[in-house]
C-alpha cells in the first residue's frame, strides 16, 4: 500500500516537472514575477529572441530606409513580445502568481499584435502600391498562416479568461486552456519558421542578406529555452486528466 502511494506521487512530480531540469527549475515558486523572463532555461530563449531581432534589425538599419524597412522592424519586434508573454506566463505557480502572469502576458500581447498587424497593412500596402503578387512565397504563406493563428490566439485567450461566459461558464473555459497553450506553441513556431523564409526572399537576398544561418541558430535557442520549460502537467490529456 506504501510502495503503490509513494509511486503515485513519484509520478505526480513527474508531471509536474519541465521538459528539461529539475522540479523547481522552472517554476516561480516564491520569485517576483519578472524572474521568469530568465528563470531556469528562459534565459537561453532570451538570448535566441535577442539575437534574432539584433539580426534583423542590424540588417535593416544597415540599409537605407524606406516604408517597407518598417515590415521587418514591426515583426519582428512583435516576435520579441510574443515570446516574453510565453515567458512570463511559463513558470506561473500559485493562483495569485497565475493571475498576474495572465495580465502581463496580455499586456505584452497587447504590444505585440498591434506590431504585428501593423507590419502586415504595411507590407500589403507595398505590394499593391508596386503590382505584386500577394501570399506567394513561402515567407508570405507562413506568414499568412501565422497572422491567423495569432488572431485565433488572441480571441480565444482573451474571451475564455475574461468572458468565460461565453463558453458556458469558468469551467469550461479553462477546458480550454490546454489548447491555447498548444495553440501559443505552435505560432512560436510557425513565426519562427516565417522568419526564416524571410532570408530567402529576393529583398533578403539583394538587400538585407540575412543568413539563414544565423536566423536558425537563434530560432533553435528560443524553441530549445521556452521548449525546456514546457510541464507535462499543463496539458490535461498528457497528464491523465
Amino acid at each position: 500500500m506504501a510502495d503503490a502511494e509513494q509511486q503515485q506521487q513519484q509520478q505526480s512530480g513527474n508531471e509536474q516537472t519541465p521538459l528539461l531540469g529539475g522540479p523547481g527549475d522552472a517554476s516561480q515558486q516564491e520569485k517576483p514575477l519578472y524572474h521568469n523572463f530568465i528563470l531556469g532555461t528562459g534565459v537561453v530563449a532570451q538570448a535566441g529572441a535577442w539575437i534574432l531581432a539584433a539580426i534583423v534589425w542590424g540588417s535593416v538599419f544597415s540599409n537605407d530606409l524606406m516604408l517597407f524597412s518598417a515590415h521587418p522592424l514591426l515583426n519582428s519586434a512583435a516576435v520579441l513580445f510574443f515570446i516574453q508573454g510565453i515567458l512570463i506566463l511559463q513558470p506561473t505557480y500559485t493562483a495569485k502568481q497565475k493571475k498576474q502572469g495572465t495580465y502581463t502576458h496580455a499586456a505584452l500581447n497587447d504590444v505585440a499584435i498591434p506590431a504585428a498587424v501593423a507590419g502586415l497593412v504595411i507590407i500589403e500596402y507595398n505590394k499593391i502600391d508596386h503590382g505584386g503578387t500577394h501570399f506567394e512565397s513561402p515567407h508570405a504563406i507562413f506568414g499568412l498562416v501565422t497572422y491567423i493563428m495569432v488572431i485565433l490566439q488572441a480571441l480565444v485567450g482573451i474571451t475564455q479568461y475574461f468572458t468565460p461566459g461565453l463558453y458556458g461558464g469558468v469551467d469550461n473555459a479553462r477546458a480550454l486552456y490546454k489548447y491555447h497553450r498548444v495553440g501559443g506553441y505552435l505560432t512560436l513556431l510557425l513565426m519562427l519558421a516565417t522568419v526564416c523564409a524571410a532570408t530567402q526572399t529576393t529583398f533578403n537576398v539583394n538587400v538585407l542578406q540575412m543568413q539563414l544561418w544565423a536566423v536558425v541558430v537563434a530560432s533553435v535557442l528560443v524553441v530549445l529555452g521556452v521548449g525546456a520549460r514546457i510541464k507535462p502537467s499543463k496539458f490535461g490529456w498528457l497528464a491523465g486528466k
